[in-house]
């Protein structure tokens, strides 16, 4: 009997432990990418992008996206593959306005997206 309540407590501290693990991982990958989207950001909005900028942006997002792909659905991550992709044509076109609109999304899903796969009361029930 003390033995199934230590075992129960035991896989209960397993899986709170590995929620905040994954809660923590998860938030620190999109804040890196918010972190490298606004940079780029403030630089569309100076007129001072390039496509290597945008380059750079979407390198760090591939190698991030790597690992969270155990995380997160594929729909998510394809959505601001798609938008990254079309602000650095965007950026390559010179044309700076769309290139805002598109990184405004890419800001907001790094924002939103880790708030929705954390375990919080909403997202259980």
């Amino acid at each position: 009997m003390v033995r199934s309540i230590i075992y129960t407590l035991a896989a209960i501290a397993l899986c709170a432990g590995l929620f905040i693990f994954t809660q923590v991982y998860v938030n620190s990958q999109f804040d890196a990418l918010y972190v490298a989207a606004d940079s780029l950001y403030e630089k569309v909005e100076e007129g001072n992008a390039g496509e290597s900028d945008a380059k750079s942006v979407m390198m760090l997002w591939e190698e991030k996206k790597t690992r969270l792909h155990i995380f997160i659905p594929h729909n998510d991550i394809g959505q601001i593959d798609n938008f990254l992709s079309e602000a650095a044509g965007h950026i390559r076109d010179s044309e700076f306005g769309l290139a805002l609109a598109k990184l405004e999304v890419v800001k907001h899903l790094a924002k939103s997206l880790p708030g929705s796969y954390s375990v919080t009361l909403e997202n259980v029930f």
